[in-house]
């Protein structure tokens, strides 16, 4: 394979074509030329190594090509990897929806304790201060989404859509009803619908009205004897709170059918409105956007539900819950267990082994602690402020609001090129292209995380290329380490190793 030129350190970017940079912070060119490329590590040094094993012949070899490299080539070759991309750790990262917010990494560091490192084979007598921490966290969730018990179980916010809607089936099952079809809003996320499929549901979208909220004419036509569940997300995938949640919970509930909350923007909310007060009967917590924990990415998440009483049997086992004796002021034993798990008298069953992904779980019990109730309303109300702020300064046509955590502009270019070319300007481009009631749709949420010099940098990004033309944006990025991908063929045909590089 030909080595390509490597990058150099990075410094202040030249204005070469009429980009103006967001900032100090944001304008440290990683790229000049684009499609740059770092060696492997083998590549650039490597040596054999002769191997001994009493493995069969024909499975081994006799020799190994090893890097061989000294530290600060090593430290170096990670930090140029670092340098070309892009995280929260480098600047804002305001992709509507997706909540990519700061991540504290104090959470991280209680994660690693020694005493977080425990086998979730353990004897449920051995293994006291895990299950009680867990038992918090189920206590904090229920308290602010106002729900009466809460599973810890599933590995991930769509893991936990799937879970809530399997308990509601659970529960129109054991009463005795067919009911055959899942109500979702068009503005809705598209795991729900996916969720509901999964779980042999028939999805009827229903048509959002000219304020962009739900269409209770639509609404009211949709509602029938097999009507199981209207999966809503409040405020929605605009930024706009649904005011009329009170009417259309007594809708859905006069119709025999259940209200699922999509936790992915309880981010505005916190600590000032729970779900369960406004009719809510089951969501889930998308911990990762809510109480800043990893985003996925493939990786251990963490989903949990929540639900009214009525429906508590029908959680996935374990539970965890309190013994008559509880836990001390300390946290400690008094000889007999303080927590124990158990089974829901109609449980659905297991959605995930053991009690879920401990140390995501834990992570979100420490932000949660940390912050406390006054953090928790303090970092809703800036999320509020700071969506409708950063709106306010666009030269981009935004559509609808006021706003809760995010709001949708709308490009008079193809979203998609606008987002490669705020690359150019060292910020991280909003969501495109959805919702696709709004005509190319730029979905922005900058997170209660930033402060007001982010934001002027971001809306500086923004209207810097709304005021460039067609052909310069078209022509984006050309400061990244690659230039214009071919997106659906990497989404098609994706190359899962470095070998294929060598084809």
């Amino acid at each position: 394979m030909s080595q390509k030129e490597r990058v150099g350190r990075p410094g202040r970017r030249q204005n070469d074509d009429g980009g103006t940079p967001g900032g100090d912070g944001y304008d440290q060119a990683r790229f000049t030329d684009g499609d740059r490329y770092e060696p492997l590590l083998s590549e650039k040094n490597s040596r054999e190594v002769e191997v001994e094993t009493e493995l069969p012949g024909e499975l081994t070899r006799d020799s190994l090509e090893l890097p061989a490299l000294s530290e600060p080539e090593l430290a170096r070759h990670y930090t140029r990897l670092s340098q070309m991309n892009y995280g929260v750790e480098s600047g804002p990262f305001p992709l509507g929806s997706c909540t990519m917010k700061y991540n504290p990494p104090f959470t991280e560091d209680i994660a690693a304790l020694p005493d977080a490192a425990v086998h979730p084979g353990r004897d449920e007598e051995k293994m006291q201060g895990t299950v009680g921490v867990l038992g918090r966290l189920s206590d904090y969730l229920a308290r602010i989404g106002g729900m009466d018990a809460v599973t810890l179980q599933p590995p991930a916010g769509a893991a936990g859509e799937y879970t809530g809607v399997l308990v509601a089936q659970a529960y129109h099952e054991h009463n005795g009803e067919d009911r055959t079809e899942v109500l979702i809003p068009d503005s809705a996320h598209g795991t729900n619908f996916a969720s509901a499929a999964l779980a042999g549901f028939d999805v009827v979208e229903l048509p959002s009205g000219e304020d962009g909220r739900v269409d209770i004419d639509a609404l009211a036509e949709a509602l029938c004897d097999d009507t199981a569940l209207l999966m809503l997300t409040n405020p929605n995938t605009l930024g706009l709170f649904e005011r009329d949640i009170g009417e259309i919970s007594e809708m859905v509930h006069e119709a025999g059918g259940l209200l699922y909350y999509d936790g992915a923007n309880l981010n505005a909310l916190l600590g000032r409105a729970r779900p369960g007060d406004m009719g809510f009967d089951i969501m889930h917590y998308n911990v990762h956007k809510t109480f800043a924990t990893p985003h996925g990415g493939g990786g251990p998440g963490a989903g949990p539900v929540g639900v009214v009483e009525e429906l508590a049997p029908f959680l996935p086992t374990p539970m965890v819950r309190e013994t008559k004796g509880g836990p001390t002021d300390r946290g400690d034993t008094t000889g007999e267990l303080s927590y124990e798990l158990y089974e829901p008298e109609q449980t659905v069953g297991k959605v995930h082994g053991f009690l879920g992904n401990w140390q995501v779980l834990v992570k979100a019990a420490a932000y949660i602690a940390r912050l406390g109730e006054d953090g928790l309303a303090d970092a809703s109300a800036k999320a509020v402020l700071n969506a409708n702020y950063l709106a306010e300064q666009l030269d981009y046509e935004v559509p609808f609001g006021p706003f809760h955590h995010e709001f949708v502009a709308s490009a008079d270019q193809d979203a998609a090129d606008v987002a490669k070319r705020m690359l150019d300007y060292g910020v991280h481009p909003p969501t495109t292209k959805w919702p696709e009631i709004v005509d190319e749709a730029l979905m922005t949420e900058p997170t209660e995380t930033e402060n007001r010099r982010t934001l002027d940098q971001l809306a500086t990004a923004f209207n810097a290329v709304a005021r460039e033309d067609e052909e310069t944006v078209e022509a984006a990025p050309k400061r990244t380490a690659a230039r214009r991908i071919d997106q659906v063929g990497a989404a098609r045909n994706p190359r899962l190793s470095w070998h294929s590089l060598e084809e």
